[in-house]
């Protein structure tokens, strides 16, 4: 790869880029960094409108569904001779797919590559339950021919790992998410607040808990001596009502403020805005981004659900984990946290430091180092 350092890359995602999450966010940002280290970089998607990001190629009309507790789109199939075209006329060197995917666009996309381009994928998920399992393994056994022909296997997390072979039968080392971090960490905060502000964000949906943090806060009331606080909802879904009906009906108001949806934009700012960050996900986590994140602006301390994606960006600091539903046991690690300024200011200076080590400079050059053994496999062949 000495003499031949650049790349021609396309970034393969089933889903669309029109709303942005975890995935999306995960190739948008590598990508713009493979393209700042003089890289071809081509996004080959499902159905999507942005005109701002070069070299999109939508290649599917998408129709909409939830999986493992998520929102998302799925292609309808792609016609086969438009795959062929494309591949033929770009001739990329990489196809790196986002797993697991679809047999009616990625699979394709795999299938027809040429045996020249090397193929390289990323594992995204754990399950929420034993239904998505079960419906990973039938998805895994319905794309077998193009499962064979991947060249190198990533995963988020050790979590992850451990997954991709429970469903797929397939290999995989641990390259984590990353995060622009310097985008987070300067980030000035949104407001300047005299009160301690506990903030979560993320979809107003069961499985990401916001209704456990509205109980554990509910029980902070009958603690005496805490400092004043302030509880900062961001995210929307269909809990939204739900969750505001609860905080009507227990006399929170004068403590939880929702503010509806953080754009990603707003997100930094209102990361470094926090002194408490609170993500009480009961599951489904692959990895963890927004703990992250929150760390890197190195404002706030980060409570983490015990799910298996969170302990592993935990794993240094595994007091912060707590059972998602146990709110009593959330009331008190937020109580103690709350009383005690020298702690907090000590677990995020750590958070800031930790998560330096998941910027994308550092997590890109590991996934060149990935594709490059994929392409040295490829010529052997």
């Amino acid at each position: 790869m000495a003499n031949n350092p650049s790349l021609k890359i396309a970034l393969v995602l089933d889903d669309s880029l029109d709303k942005t999450g975890g995935v999306q966010e995960y190739i948008l940002s590598i990508g713009e960094w493979l393209a700042g280290q003089g890289h071809d970089v081509h996004y080959l998607v499902g159905a999507t409108t942005r005109t701002d990001i070069p070299n999109v190629h939508s290649l599917s009309k998408n129709i909409g569904v939830r999986f493992n507790g998520n929102r998302m789109s799925i292609p309808l199939p792609t016609p086969k001779r438009r795959i062929k075209a494309l591949l033929e006329h770009e001739q990329y060197d990489v196809l790196h797919v986002q797993t697991p995917y679809s047999p009616w666009l990625a699979h394709r996309l795999i299938v027809a590559a040429p045996p020249s381009t090397a193929v390289v994928g990323t594992f995204h998920i754990v399950a929420y339950s034993k239904l998505v399992t079960l419906a990973t393994k039938a998805l895994a056994f319905w794309t077998r021919k193009s499962v064979k022909r991947f060249d190198q296997m990533m995963s988020v997390s050790t979590a992850a790992v451990t997954y991709a072979k429970q469903t797929y039968g397939i290999r995989s080392v641990v390259v984590p998410n990353a995060i622009d971090y310097y985008r987070f960490h300067q980030a000035a905060p949104s407001v300047k607040a005299k009160e301690l502000r506990i903030i979560f964000l993320g979809r107003l949906v069961e499985r990401k808990g916001c209704q456990y943090l509205l109980q554990a806060i509910q029980k902070l009331q009958s603690v005496p001596g805490l400092p004043l606080y302030k509880v900062i909802v961001g995210g929307k879904g269909p809990l939204d009502g739900t969750l505001k009906a609860y905080v009507g009906s227990n006399h929170l108001e004068d403590k939880v403020s929702f503010v509806g949806y953080v754009s990603e934009d707003e997100k930094p700012s209102f990361y470094a805005s926090a002194d408490l960050s609170v993500f009480p996900s009961t599951g489904g986590e692959s990895f963890g981004i927004v703990l992250v994140e929150a760390m890197a602006s190195g404002r706030s301390v980060v409570l983490a659900g015990k799910n298996s994606g969170y302990s592993t960006v935990m794993e240094p600091q595994p007091e912060l984990l707590f059972d998602a539903k146990d709110s009593q046991q959330l009331a008190n690690k937020l109580a103690a946290l709350l009383l005690d300024a020298g702690r907090r200011q000590s677990l995020a200076s750590w958070g800031m430091e930790y998560s330096r080590g998941f910027d994308v400079d550092q997590i890109g050059k590991r996934i060149v180092l990935e594709y490059e053994q994929a392409l040295r496999k490829r010529r052997k062949l």
